[in-house]
């Protein structure tokens, strides 16, 4: 029996409200219940500075409502609805230090069970084909025979089911735990297979972050060599504290080669600088395009800003990935180019990426050097 929105309310009444004044579920603090085929969604409205205090009230909302009947899964997040305060022109930004005994380190002991490597899939803004990128990086990283898992942390825009032809799927939950969706040899997550396709997201920072955690922990990843994250573009609390949180292993960068993509492929490489997450290496995407009846090559976003611009950070630069009818027909089909041609050049392409970052992680061969980048 499917559980509803009232059944909800009244497992809610049975809690106090953040401020103690009557019962959470006639709490301004509530938010709208979203329930989608056993699976609900909430968030709780609580002061910023007693997020800490509260999350006891957030675990017990979450766990209330799923031992509800019919319950899957519950995703419940602490929000400040509150406006911030103004930044002044030119006042800096507070960047919390990766120093001291709370810093992330770049393991992944205690994080993820079975997860030895997780790698993020970064860039500083969006419209550079990142997901694209991570998902064929992914399936590069899978030919070499390793165990492989994709979580699409992009909340506000998740594009996995689209990439993979999966969308209407729902992923499996065994003991309260979701099942990632095996699908070309590697394991995917998305909060596309939790919500409609055409569903705004409409949530505040913190919690976008509440569910890409618990697209973490709750997920039952298994074994896997290699988890690859990709992640929202740009730069802001939401990319700067999944990096602080998640052990990451490393970082790859995509970029195209126009100068205002490098400026902002710059501003991530940075902010993984900031929390000591080392930098795997530079892509330069939609590098080229070569006319299919002419055969004639057109730099159409310029060409080599991504090298040029991994040579003066002192990064490794992982390789061009040209702009192309079949990659973009393989992604809007279902079928990624490292699938649907697994035999023909540009898949060889991101498996030689693939093969580079491995060796970066200790795979084998010489690897790279992972130097202190410093941004002038």
């Amino acid at each position: 029996m499917a559980v509803t929105r009232e059944q909800v309310l009244e497992a809610l009444s049975r809690l106090a409200a953040p401020d103690g004044r009557g019962s959470l579920a006639a709490s301004s603090a509530l938010s709208q219940i979203v329930v989608k085929d056993a699976k609900v969604f909430f968030s709780i409205g609580v002061p910023a500075a007693r997020a800490g205090e509260l999350e006891g009230l957030r675990a017990a909302a979450e766990a209330a409502v799923k031992a509800l009947p019919g319950v899957e899964s519950v995703m419940v997040a602490l929000t400040d609805d509150r406006p911030s305060a103004p930044t002044l022109p030119n006042q800096p930004t507070a960047v919390p230090s990766p120093k001291g005994p709370a810093a992330k380190t770049n393991t992944n002991e205690g994080a993820l069970p079975g997860v030895r490597h997780i790698v993020a899939v970064a860039s500083g803004k969006g419209g550079v084909g990142k997901s694209t990128t991570a998902a064929n990086f992914a399936l590069g990283l899978a030919s070499l025979g390793l165990k492989v898992g994709l979580l699409d942390a992009d909340i506000y825009g998740p594009s996995v089911p689209k990439l993979f032809g999966l969308t209407g799927i729902q992923p499996e939950v065994r003991d309260q735990m979701l099942i990632p969706i095996e699908t070309c040899g590697i394991r995917v997550m998305s909060i596309g297979f939790l919500v409609d396709e055409d569903a705004p997201m409409i949530w505040r920072g913190p919690m976008v972050m509440s569910a890409v955690t618990q697209l973490l922990r709750d997920v039952n990843w298994g074994g896997l060599d290699v988890l690859v994250v990709d992640m929202p573009p740009g730069t802001g609390d939401t990319q700067l504290t999944l990096a602080q949180q998640v052990p990451l292993a490393g970082a790859v960068i995509v970029s195209t080669p126009q100068d205002l993509a490098l400026i902002d492929a710059r501003r991530g490489v940075a902010m993984f600088e900031k929390v000591d997450v080392p930098i795997l290496g530079v892509i330069e995407n939609m590098s080229y395009f070569v006319c299919p009846s002419c055969g004639t090559r057109h730099d159409i976003f310029a060409h080599g800003g991504a090298r040029a611009e991994a040579e003066k950070l002192g990064v490794p630069f992982l390789g061009e990935v040209p702009l192309t009818m079949a990659i973009r027909e393989g992604s809007d089909g279902g079928k990624p180019i490292v699938v649907s041609q697994p035999d023909g050049p540009h898949a060889a392409v991101y498996r030689d990426i693939a093969a580079k970052v491995h060796s970066a992680l200790g795979g084998g061969g010489t690897g790279f050097a992972m130097p202190k980048i410093v941004i002038e």
